[in-house]
């Protein structure tokens, strides 16, 4: 029997074909099933009946059967029971899932892979029954109770998988995957028209996107994007006042007019003619190029500017400024979009990398260099970029080569020497310190004309001294006093002791003759007996010395105090309270004493003693006299006493290591009379305190005091005139400058001592001959009695002084200084402006206008004394301005008396008049300085700076005494900050009248507008004060009196805004390297009590101030668990630690 009946008459395999239509019989053999025979097939039909008869009389239950049980009787039914029930949990399993993947995707079933291959054997007959066993009913027949099959079973699949037809495949990873989005279709009106998907499964929530701020990524970017250009026919009609702008109307005439090319007339003029084959006019062309590229593309201002630029550098290679504009250009240039377009609307994407921006300045840079290798600014900006690809090893040879190349130029030396001081990886003090001796030598060569390759620079000398008192600061902010000291020792006598007879000498020979008398053993300057190096060296000449000063047998050393005071303290505690102290008493080299026959093993710190080999290399010859006396007033300075010498700018920042910038003095007691000169922010000698202590120290100890005292009494004989009179006077200004410390920390007993030593002092300069006459001196003396409470005998010094003026009057300068004094001291003790006229001030300020002896004051004012005064006042201004027109030699001594003439004139009409009159003076004479400064002289430049400074202090002394709004300070502060933006005295103004303004906006708009536009550091500290000082203020409203800090009241962001400040400030070229700025930021997030941020904080500090001691002292204080890793590291770097540990360990134990 055939398998299939309608092919039953052909012939079967191994017959004899029926028909001699042999070929196409064969070709219907594929359907001859061999295997198939009629005997099986009845059998199979009878065992079926038998198996239904049995089920109908006993039928199991549908739980029962499983899987399990059809594929044991394929396989011979030999396996155990407990297999069989693994296998059951296993294929429910496999069902559920093969059931959720269906309804999913119709082709994604990992189940149906069996059903597939249901025609290949066991495997196939096992899962397709797999997939039937819930089906199972009580009709189904069961291997299990069939009998005596021996051949495999085939199956009919009802359920085939129409993936196997579509694909032509049966492996599941031909089969195409996909998932459905949404469960619309497109084409169909989605309010009208819906789809309800049979297999859908369950929807996915959807994200909604939360709308972004303006400082997201995407609002970033439409930030930096160029607007979009709007152009606008002008309107001749229009009128300039007109508020709103109008819409023009269409014009009729431009309506183009119908045509065989354009029928409809919807084609502007330009598209008609191009439809006729035509072009446009020429001068259409040209007028409409430009506005047509301007419209196209928003960025092409941007690309104007590159056009411009590679114009002129092509036409001009020449030109630095150009190549160094260019070069900034492009940061501008990377902050906007790309101005290399693909087409109209489209950016071109690319990631604004900083490296990007750097490679193309280096480009830049060397394509210029090329065009001018000579150009030394070209080569230092190079360096510059060079230093973000580059290591510092590979960066230092650069700077060698370019020094090598240029060793006579000053400039390049001190940023050579500031970067290998600044670099924290290759930093060692001896390396540094040696690295400004080889330069000072090397210039000293260029100066003397010893290095015929290189001539001297213009301000060679003045650039020498910057760097000699740049590393003798750098010495002192490493901990090496004493080798500072040996410095200025070495070089004031080098200087103003030098012998005639080497005079001729270069800088070197005359560097060998200073040898023997430094290692002589006697005594230097400021020591006592010092008599200088040309005194020694005529004694030599005729023998050595005769006579032997006899040792003071009266004046024995007081034995030192102990230096633990309280061993229960921790061990950081004491190390620093050590440290410190012995910093502030050992700033002196230690020498031996022949007297004691002492030896160079007796002392016990080796680190004390210099040798000429730490400063023989250092030696500089100075022979301007201004140069010389400035070297004199920058070592009175270093030694704390107040002189109006400031240091240079070139290193200022780098210097300006103490919190005492922000200190107000003595002007808020006295703001008229603040004569203590405001501190710069450098520690003197021997000074190393704590960054929260921000009141600066005056004075050393005995020692100190005493080497102090020397210097003058040495130093005062070499200077005659007005020098002579300058010193006296800085030697006095420092006695009172301790008495106002005094005053100021409330210290009777030390107050009456130093009150007792200064007038002292005063007396006895005031008798020598050449101080009798010098009422500098008496205007001092007299202010010291005021000071001490000593009125009466503080007005009688000052008439005397302005007695012997006799009839000069306003003429004097010296005579003006005095009255303007003695007139503000006693403006300051009135109680109110009523009786104004009538007080001692209008009476001295009168008398001062009247052309005769001065008459102390009797307690009556003539109304016609003060009218002749007032025009006597009026005209000496007058033409003392027209005067200053004139070039004039005496510039310092004519601003001066500028300075003194405006003075009392305006206080003059202050008290008078009033204030308005006072402040109307201010103007007419600032403004006629202004103009002056503007022409390009410089002789009223510090008088305009002094006069502004007199100016607030009018303003605070009058809203001090009565009611008057701020906003008159507030514009003379801004107007004179933004013309002298380091002048810390109007900072501190400024800041204190912010301080009484709750709207910080127009204050922060003034601090952002001056430190875009200035170098200078002050304005980033002031900045960052004022902020801190809101802070504070916010936080006393906040604090209760458990100390705890309650947030009802927003801190609006502060914390965060000096965090900005601080990170902005440190990002400048001064800032990076100025050790008070780091000083501040890391205390400041010491208050915030976070301290892991602080210790990042300090190390990145130290990678750009790795020489300032007081960093790693601070750390110290504010890390106490680092003090040993601290110590190792500062002995790496061979900064001076003058307290071992192992001696602390000593100190403790005894």
């Amino acid at each position: 029997m055939a398998l299939f009946p309608a092919f039953a008459g052909a012939a079967k395999p191994g017959e004899a074909p029926a028909n001699e239509n042999e070929g196409s019989k064969r070709e219907l053999s594929w359907l001859i099933n061999s295997s198939f025979r009629n005997e099986d097939a009845l059998r199979l039909h009878q065992s079926a009946l038998e198996v239904t008869d049995l089920a109908s009389e006993k039928s199991p239950p549908k739980s029962q059967l499983e899987l399990s049980g059809e594929r044991e009787a394929t396989e011979g039914f030999q396996k155990p029971a407990k297999k069989r029930k693994k296998k059951k949990r296993h294929h429910k399993k496999v069902k559920k899932r093969s059931r959720r993947d269906h309804s999913t995707s119709g082709s994604e079933s990992d189940t149906e892979d069996g059903e597939s291959d249901g025609k290949k054997g066991k495997e196939g007959v096992e899962s397709n029954l797999g997939d039937k066993a819930s089906d199972v009913s009580s009709h189904s027949i069961w291997l299990d109770d069939i009998q005596g099959l021996t051949s495999e079973v085939f199956r009919t699949d009802k359920k085939p998988d129409p993936a196997n037809w579509q694909y032509k495949s049966l492996y599941r990873g031909n089969i195409a995957r996909y998932r459905r989005r949404g469960d619309f279709c497109l084409g169909l009106d989605r309010r009208r028209q819906h789809i309800i998907w049979e297999n859908s499964g369950v929807e996915k929530k959807r994200s909604h996107k939360r709308p972004q701020r303006y400082f997201a990524k995407d609002g970033l970017k439409l930030l930096n994007m160029d607007s979009i250009p709007v152009h606008s026919k002008s309107q001749g009609s229009q009128s300039c006042s007109s508020s709103w702008i109008p819409v023009p109307q269409l014009d009729t005439d431009d309506v183009p007019a119908t045509s065989s090319a354009n029928p409809l007339g919807i084609y502007d003029p330009l598209t008609t003619l191009w439809l006729q084959g035509k072009g446009p006019p020429e001068h259409d062309t040209l007028k409409q190029e430009e506005p047509q590229v301007i419209c196209e593309n928003g960025n092409s201002g941007l690309m104007l500017k590159v056009e411009e630029y590679n114009r002129k550098v092509r036409e001009n290679p020449t030109d630095v400024k150009t190549w160094m504009d260019f070069v900034s250009f492009q940061d501008e240039l990377m902050r906007g979009p790309s101005c290399y377009s693909i087409n109209e609307g489209e950016q071109e994407k690319r990631k604004k990398s900083y490296k990007l921006v750097l490679e193309k300045k280096l480009a830049i840079l060397e394509k210029a260099i090329e065009s001018n290798p000579n150009n030394v600014d070209l080569k230092l900006a190079r360096l510059k970029l060079c230093t973000e690809f580059w290591e510092p090893s590979a960066v230092i040879k650069e700077w060698q080569k370019l020094v090598f190349l240029h060793p006579n130029n000053p400039a390049l030396w001190q940023k050579y020497l500031l970067f290998c001081q600044s670099q924290f990886s290759t930093f060692v003090v001896s390396k540094v310190h040696a690295l400004y001796g080889k330069c000072l030598s090397t210039l000293s060569a260029v100066q003397d004309g010893s290095m015929v390759s290189h001539p001297a620079l213009p301000g060679t000398e003045e650039a020498m001294l910057a760097i000699y008192l740049q590393q003798c600061h750098f010495l002192r902010q490493a901990g090496h006093s004493e080798k500072a000291m040996s410095l200025f020792q070495a070089l004031l006598d080098f200087t103003f002791f030098k012998p005639d007879s080497v005079k001729d000498l270069p800088t070197r020979g005359q560097v060998e003759f200073f040898e023997p008398f430094w290692d002589s053993g006697e005594p230097r300057i400021g020591e006592r007996g010092a008599k200088g190096w040309r005194a020694w060296m005529h004694q030599q000449e005729k023998g050595g010395w005769i006579v032997i000063n006899p040792p003071d047998e009266e004046e024995e050393d007081v034995e030192e105090e102990q230096e633990i005071k309280d061993k229960s303290l921790p061990r950081w505690q004491n190390w620093l309270h050590v440290e410190r102290s012995r910093e502030g008493r050992h700033w002196l080299p230690w020498r031996p004493d022949k007297t004691k026959k002492q030896t160079e093993d007796d002392c016990e710190d080796p680190e004390r003693q210099v040798l000429f080999d730490d400063l023989g290399s250092s030696l500089i010859k100075i022979s301007n006299p201004d140069l010389r006396f400035q070297l004199l007033c920058s070592f009175l300075q270093f030694l704390g006493v107040p002189c109006g010498c400031q240091l240079l700018p070139s290193f200022l920042y780098v210097a300006m290591d103490e919190n005492n910038i922000f200190d107000h003095g003595w002007h808020k007691q006295s703001p008229l009379t603040s004569f203590d000169l405001p501190p710069s922010g450098v520690s003197s000698i021997g000074q190393m305190d704590s960054a929260t202590q921000g009141i600066k120290r005056i004075g050393h100890t005995k020692e100190g005091e005493e080497f102090i005292q020397n210097f003058f009494h040495t130093m005062l004989p070499l200077f005659s005139g007005e020098e002579k009179s300058k010193l006296s006077t800085y030697w006095l200004q420092y006695e009172i400058a301790k008495v106002i410390q005094c005053l100021k920390a409330g210290n009777k007993k030390k107050l009456k001592s130093h009150g007792k030593k200064s007038k002292k002092l005063a007396k006895n300069l005031l008798k020598a001959h050449e101080n009798r006459n010098n009422l500098s001196l008496w205007q001092l003396y007299a202010y010291l009695e005021w000071l001490l409470g000593n009125t009466e005998d503080a007005r009688k010094v000052f008439d005397t002084a302005l007695s012997m003026a006799g009839a000069t009057g306003i003429n004097n300068p010296q005579f003006c200084a005095v009255s303007l004094l003695y007139a503000e001291l006693e403006a300051e003790l009135l109680g109110n402006l009523e009786s104004a006229v009538e007080s001692r001030a209008a009476h001295i300020l009168t008398r001062l206008a009247e052309k005769g002896p001065y008459v102390p004051y009797s307690g009556q004012i003539l109304s016609v004394s003060i009218l002749k005064a007032r025009k006597a006042y009026e005209h000496a201004l007058q033409d003392y301005l027209n005067k200053s027109s004139a070039p004039d030699q005496e510039q310092t001594s004519t601003s001066r008396h500028l300075i003194s003439l405006v003075g009392c004139y305006t206080l003059f009409q202050y008290i008078t008049l009033g204030i308005d009159s006072a402040l109307f003076i201010y103007r007419q004479i600032c403004d006629k300085l202004k103009g002056e400064r503007l022409g390009g002289s410089q002789t009223f430049t510090t008088a305009l700076e002094a006069l502004t400074l007199m100016h607030t202090s009018l303003l605070c002394y009058h809203m001090k005494m009565s009611v008057y709004p701020l906003r008159p300070l507030r514009e003379a502060l801004l107007e004179a900050l933004k013309m002298y933006p380091s002048n810390q005295s109007l900072w501190r103004a400024y800041i204190q009248v912010q301080c009484k303004s709750h709207n910080a906006s127009q204050a922060r708009r003034f601090f952002d507008g001056i430190t875009r536009t200035t170098k200078s550091l002050e304005p980033w500290l002031f900045a960052i004060q004022a902020e801190l000082m809101r802070k504070k203020l916010v936080e006393s409203v906040q604090r209760v009196a458990t100390g705890d800090v309650y947030a009802t009241i927003p801190e609006t962001g502060l914390t965060n805004r000096i965090k900005a400040l601080f990170e902005r400030a440190t990002e400048t070229e001064n800032g990076a390297h100025c050790p008070l700025l780091w000083r501040l930021y890391i205390y400041f997030m010491i208050s915030l009590g976070d301290k892991e941020k602080s210790k990042g904080l300090f190390y990145r500090a130290l990678q750009n101030c790795p020489w300032a001691k007081v960093l790693y002292m601070d750390a110290i204080e504010y890390f106490p668990d680092m003090l040993q890793e601290i110590l190792d590291l500062m002995t790496e770097k061979e900064l001076r630690v003058r307290v071992p540990i192992e001696e602390l360990e000593l100190l403790l134990e005894d």
